[in-house]
């Protein structure tokens, strides 16, 4: 099992292959936001991977991240924790001023089909 750390809260063990906005929900209890319910198009889910970056990326995220102009973030709800990584939980619930973190994502990649790409 890959073995996820979240700065400041702790390491935990994750199932290979679940999405990375699942694991810091389920398994780091982190109020992670997903506005969109984890479909690639809001970028509310962004987090920094400091270490264990995959290389790859889904399509949909990479063409939401140069859409809106953003760099060095990932979309955690596009990232499945295939290995080790370090992150770090910069899109919360808390001081958001939202009332909830947005739609439960489905344990499955979305949107289908997913086509990943190199980043």
């Amino acid at each position: 099992m890959p073995k996820l750390t979240v700065d400041g809260i702790g390491e935990f063990e994750v199932p290979a292959g679940k999405r990375l906005v699942l694991a810091l929900k389920e398994e780091a209890n982190v109020d992670q936001l997903h506005a969109c319910g984890g479909n690639a198009r809001c970028t509310t889910c962004r987090v920094d991977i400091i270490a264990g970056e995959p290389q790859t990326i889904s399509a949909a995220e990479k063409t939401t991240l140069e859409a809106r102009g953003l760099t060095d973030v990932r979309l955690s709800c596009q990232v499945l924790c295939d290995q080790d990584m370090t992150v770090k939980a910069i899109s919360r619930l808390e001081g958001s001023g939202r009332s909830d973190c947005g739609s439960d994502p489905t344990p499955e990649m979305q949107p289908q089909p997913v086509e990943w790409v190199e980043k």
